[in-house]
């Protein structure tokens, strides 16, 4: 099990990786302020499961894995890089709306939402960098049991991106009214965008 240092270390930087701006926030954001807080939320829930696979892809042996598949990550480092494209193209064309917040959401769009979230983030060349080269210096992965990574680490992870994610939903939701006009919304989803394509630059130049 983790000891108490490890586990305020995890959290601390987990939290400010988390924070810092990216793809995932910028679709969080843009879809809070477009569908309300619930859609946010299912977006913050593909989020968190995306953070979950790589992180135990890294307790496992990534690495290890990646060293006699390398050509199946390049397909998925490509893959994830037209993607965030496509998304980037979707945000900045996007036609907007003037937002009607008693507007039910249909049950289609928060299943859009939370696959979004899950394959930003499966994209996200800050949350692989995190995962795959922070991480093992925060914490000793060869120390880390199946009952760590269950007891501990999961659970540790979701309640953090969680905070942080709800913190990024709830300020989108105080600012709405400020983005209510056409004009606004476009640079919200327009700035989405220019994230979004350099996330996706960035994955197919590192």
């Amino acid at each position: 099990m983790l000891d108490i240092s490890q586990v305020l270390t995890y959290c601390a930087a987990l939290g400010v990786a988390a924070a810092i701006p990216g793809p995932g926030m910028a679709a969080l954001v843009a879809r809070s302020v477009g569908g309300g807080a619930l859609s946010g939320f299912c977006l913050l829930f593909g989020v968190i499961l995306g953070d979950l696979t790589y992180l135990s892809f890294a307790v496992f042996g990534l690495a290890i894995i990646a060293e006699h598949f390398n050509a199946l990550f390049q397909l998925v480092r490509w893959g994830a890089a037209i993607y965030l494209c496509y998304l980037a193209w979707v945000f900045w064309f996007a036609e907007h709306q003037v937002i009607d917040s008693g507007k039910p959401v249909q049950r289609r769009e928060l299943l859009s939402a939370a696959v979004s979230g899950l394959t930003i983030t499966l994209g996200n060349p800050k949350t692989i960098a995190f995962y795959l080269a922070l991480l093992p210096l925060v914490i000793n992965l060869e120390t880390v049991s199946l009952q760590t990574w269950g007891l501990m680490l999961v659970p540790l992870t979701a309640l953090v991106l969680l905070a942080v994610g709800a913190l990024y939903i709830l300020g989108a939701i105080r600012i709405r009214h400020l983005l209510s006009s056409l004009r606004a919304q476009q640079r919200l989803f327009r700035g989405a965008a220019v994230i979004m394509a350099a996330a996706a630059a960035a994955m197919l130049l590192r």
